[in-house]
């Protein structure tokens, strides 16, 4: 039986041996079909992620010659005529055959995601989930941005488990031994709500009423800081509850163990109410049968609640200032007020939220447009339902994500134009992080790369942002090639 392993060193191990997968590229295919989750992957699909803007003449080939290596190692004992039932054939392309259980990022995965009997099974599945964990995912595929898309989809699901084994714990009296653990999260992701609930809770129980409320002090500063935004309801609705020392609040007695545990909102726990704060997502797309599809997959995802739909420009904006969403997912092309338009208009707002556009193809015009409008990036309609997953959940995080099938000829198109207003003087410092947040990292993977603390590399990314006059993240992709700090065939580009 081999067990593979992608939440840390990419490997894959039979009879606790590690086996050899050959180089780099080589194992990016095993990747790329673990990301796809036991679907079948096109030979296209490869050959274009594998080598995104040039693949090379005898692309196909390699890509054969990849397979029957990875067949042998997984399989050596096969016959030569036998077929294979790892990494199978799968036209047009090929697929991963695996149990959930012997690739540990599906397994995570599905510990996550399943439904629980109640905080004590949840803490046994989020213990055994975060124990899968020996380093980032996909950690030697940072240059691949379908690797990059699937890390930061698995690290908003490694958040959401840290943040449930916390809730379980506190539901079960278990108060003092996760402040040091919840002190450490929230620090690291002050724009998480939940973070901030869970700690301010555990505070309070553990008799420590003004760190409590401190705690939701620094909550505040953080979200005015960064988003311009108060603390939301539940944190407000929890301020008030700790000032007049609310009996709900104090630790559930052994009763606890009794309501139904399921994967997002309300879960009431001897009087308490436990409140996961959901992704508010607006869609705005003039085709219905779009709309649908995308409910579909904003329905099948925890933590994530569609509240509202527009089918044209005006209508996204009357929404986003009554509903005031987290992300809009915004056709560009629509009519009355196409999605560029009114992605101009709501991001001119105070505290706007993040907009994402969608396209089936779109004009180089017109997405480069919306680049330097200030969205955080764009995606294909005909994305994988996980990517458009990641979008959102990147978006919220202050990421941009482009899709690589638009992103190079977009690229190639407008590479070397100059913006007579951007400001000289940049540092080499300020290049250095230009050229990383261009080539897709998150701050996560800046500060790895930097081997500097995250919080000091979003404090930087900040500052230029308000140094340059930009409004997002993707408009210093966008400066970075019309600067030429950057081009289209260079690594990772």
């Amino acid at each position: 039986m081999v067990t593979f392993r992608a939440l840390g060193p990419f490997e894959a191990v039979s009879d606790g041996e590690t086996l050899d997968l050959g180089g780099q590229r080589q194992q990016a295919v095993l990747a790329r079909l673990i990301v796809a989750g036991g679907r079948a992957v096109p030979v296209s699909v490869l050959i274009d992620e594998l080598w995104p803007g040039e693949p090379p003449a005898q692309a196909l080939s390699t890509i054969q010659g990849y397979v029957s290596r990875l067949r042998r190692a997984l399989e050596p004992n096969r016959a030569p005529r036998e077929e294979a039932g790892v990494l199978v054939s799968a036209p047009p392309g090929y697929a991963l055959r695996a149990d959930v259980e012997d690739v540990d990022c599906w397994h995570f995965e599905h510990l996550v995601k399943s439904d629980h009997e109640g905080p004590a099974a949840t803490l046994q599945r989020m213990e055994t989930a975060l124990a899968l964990w020996r380093g980032p995912a996909l950690a030697g595929f940072q240059e691949l941005t379908w690797a990059q898309t699937e890390a930061t989809r698995l690290d908003q699901l490694r958040l959401l488990a840290v943040e449930r084994r916390a809730d379980a714990a506190l539901r079960l009296g278990r108060t003092g031994p996760m402040i040091p653990d919840l002190e450490a999260h929230a620090s690291a992701h002050p724009l998480r709500e939940e973070a901030w609930r869970l700690l301010a809770l555990a505070l309070y129980r553990a008799g420590r009423q003004g760190d409590a409320l401190g705690a939701l002090r620094r909550a505040r500063v953080a979200l005015r800081d960064e988003l311009g935004l108060d603390l939301g309801p539940a944190l407000q609705r929890l301020e008030q509850d700790i000032l007049v020392q609310a009996e709900h609040l104090d630790a559930p007695g052994p009763a606890a163990d009794a309501p139904p545990d399921g994967p997002s909102g309300p879960v009431t726990t001897a009087g308490a109410t436990s409140v996961v704060a959901a992704l508010r997502v607006l869609i705005a797309d003039d085709q219905a049968l779009v709309r649908t599809g995308l409910k579909v997959i904003l329905d099948s995802e925890p933590g994530l609640d569609l509240v509202g739909e527009a089918e044209n420009g005006e209508q996204a904006i009357a929404l986003v200032q009554s509903v005031r969403p987290d992300v809009v997912l915004m056709d560009i092309q629509m009519p009355r007020l196409d999605g560029l338009a009114a992605a101009r208009r709501i991001l001119a707002a105070e505290a706007p939220p993040k907009v994402i556009m969608m396209t089936t193809f779109g004009t180089d015009e017109n997405l480069y447009a919306a680049l330097r409008a200030g969205v955080s990036g764009f995606v294909l309609k005909t994305s994988a339902p996980e990517q458009l997953i990641a979008a959102v959940r990147a978006a919220v995080a202050g990421d941009a994500l482009l899709d690589p099938a638009v992103t190079t000829h977009l690229i190639a198109a407008f590479a070397g134009r100059r913006d007579p207003a951007a400001p000289e003087g940049l540092s080499d410092s300020d290049i250095d992080l230009i050229k990383l947040v261009a080539r897709g990292f998150t701050n996560r993977q800046i500060a790895m790369t930097l081997a500097v603390p995250e919080q000091e590399v979003a404090d930087e990314v900040r500052a230029l942002l308000r140094g340059l006059g930009l409004v997002d993240r993707a408009q210093l992709v966008v400066l970075a090639y019309e600067r030429g700090l950057v081009s289209p065939g260079s690594p990772g580009a």
